[in-house]
């Protein structure tokens, strides 16, 4: 009767191998950190003189032209990421003025909070944090909405100008 048993036992395990099989799979996934703005090229913001004695000049209209995208694949146990932004230089009595607004599109994953309204300097600001593992999506109908505008903040600074350029800075770090 053992023998019986252990014979079967035996017939058993062969022929489960016969119904079994695996597969091992190797996987890499690669920490990644890629980010542009959608569309490139560059754009005007002009103040306008005032039509009357007395007044002050006008702001120009704010430009959303411009979207931040990103992807980003965290490293284990990594911190999360966020953008920072900066110009080239300051302009006396002027604020260079940038928000960010909430991502929309076709992206998922942890997508990163906006700081609000920011007036941008020479030294870095943050202006989206918390950015984990996600993607915005690509081109200028997804991603963060950037908000740029210019505000005037002490008369006595300002100087005329014409075509004067500032370049911002966006940078994608941890």
């Amino acid at each position: 009767m053992i023998l019986i048993r252990s014979i079967l036992l035996l017939a058993f395990i062969a022929l489960s191998e016969l119904f079994y099989s695996q597969t091992n799979v190797t996987m890499t996934l690669p920490v990644v950190t890629l980010m542009d703005i959608e569309p490139t090229g560059s754009f005007a913001l002009n103040f306008t003189a005032p039509t009357e004695a007395g007044n002050a000049i006008g702001n120009p209209t704010p430009n959303t032209s411009k979207r931040i995208n990103y992807t980003s694949a965290i490293a284990p146990g990594g911190v999360t990421r966020r953008i920072t932004a900066s110009v080239n230089k300051v302009i006396a009595g002027v604020n260079i003025r940038l928000q960010a607004a909430a991502a929309t599109g076709a992206g998922a994953g942890t997508l990163g909070t906006s700081s609000g309204l920011v007036t941008l300097s020479t030294t870095a600001t943050t202006i989206i944090s918390g950015i984990g593992g996600a993607y915005t999506g690509n081109g200028s109908s997804n991603g963060h909405l950037l908000t740029i505008s210019l505000t005037t903040n002490t008369y006595a600074n300002l100087i005329a100008q014409a075509n004067t350029a500032v370049v911002i800075t966006y940078t994608i770090t941890e």
